[in-house]
């Protein structure tokens, strides 16, 4: 197909169809798993009913009207950038970001993109003597960010369709209460929304990241283990008691020098983890907690959050 068509028929930048273009090549795609076995591996993805019975609908069945064949060579192309990048661990786009009102194939597109990589990625794990309750514990990832997108009014995605394919690629991995980023000298610790971050969680989930990627990566060489997150913003310790989960953890850091505009809009960041929104006033957000009354008094009062990177030794 012409490119400048599918950019037309997508509505999307011809810039953004080129790169997906150029970067999967004709390098080959992988094959999405058979209908019949798609609602059980939903299931084990932590996919919550209600998205699975969206993707069930829009599943792109050979004869659905609702897959065009732009969206086919998306899909087709989009799953073959991902899967050359194999075993990387950098952020990675899959695509560009798609109008996700026009029905249940548009807006799950990199969603059948991640699990149609799912026996990719877990046979690359084995070859890397990873467990299966280490595989499916990061790969569920997906369903948990499903849920937040749905929560979110749909706002969320484009961030979750390129942090996927960190999962998808092998290059982040579950381990207790955080998530670990391989990459460079230093582990990179994710933080998702599953529970309180309390020290002891914390400890477990690190002391097992010291022994599973000297085992598994025994290649890869780590120094320290690095953030970046709103979470290490010190102005938060105006707000919140000395012996506050988030406050514990970031004395474990030490902090970069800040740096404006080094990582994402820390203001954006706080209201999609602390309320799940984007797009709702200041004055109607909820206060129904210490980090919430925080987050709002502070941005109420014209101040703005940082985005702070720390690290500490292994």
């Amino acid at each position: 197909m012409d490119l400048h068509d599918i950019s037309a028929r997508l509505g999307v930048p011809v810039e953004e169809v080129e790169r997906v273009h150029r970067l999967a090549g004709d390098r080959p795609s992988a094959p999405l798993p058979a209908r019949a076995d798609a609602p059980a591996l939903l299931d084990r993805l932590a996919v919550r009913p209600d998205d699975a019975a969206e993707i069930m609908a829009g599943w792109p069945d050979p004869d659905s009207p609702s897959w065009t064949p732009e969206l086919r060579w998306l899909l087709d192309r989009s799953s073959a950038l991902v899967r050359a990048d194999l075993g990387g661990y950098d952020w990675l786009s899959p695509g560009p970001e798609l109008p996700r009102d026009r029905g249940p194939a548009w807006r799950h597109l990199y969603v059948y993109g991640f699990l149609a990589l799912v026996d990719v990625v877990t046979e690359f794990h084995r070859e890397h003597g990873i467990a299966g309750p280490v595989s499916w514990a990061t790969l569920a990832d997906l369903g948990r960010n499903l849920a937040i997108d749905r929560r979110m009014d749909r706002e969320g995605w484009a961030v979750m369709q390129s942090w996927l394919t960190l999962h998808a690629r092998g290059g982040l991995y579950e381990l207790g209460r955080l998530q670990h980023q391989r990459g460079g000298e230093a582990i990179d610790l994710h933080i998702p929304d599953a529970g309180p971050l309390t020290p002891e969680a914390v400890d477990a989930s690190l002391d097992e990241a010291r022994e599973f990627f000297p085992r598994h990566f025994p290649d890869e060489h780590y120094t320290a283990f690095s953030c970046g997150s709103w979470l290490l913003d010190p102005q938060l310790r105006d707000y919140l008691p000395e012996d506050s989960n988030i406050i514990r953890f970031q004395r474990r850091f030490v902090l970069q020098p800040y740096v404006a505009q080094d990582g994402p809009d820390a203001d954006v960041e706080v209201r999609r983890f602390a309320f799940r929104t984007l797009s709702t006033p200041l004055d109607q957000l909820p206060r129904r907690t210490v980090l919430q009354r925080a987050i709002v008094d502070h941005l109420t009062a014209g101040g703005h959050w940082h985005w702070r990177h720390g690290r500490f030794p292994i």
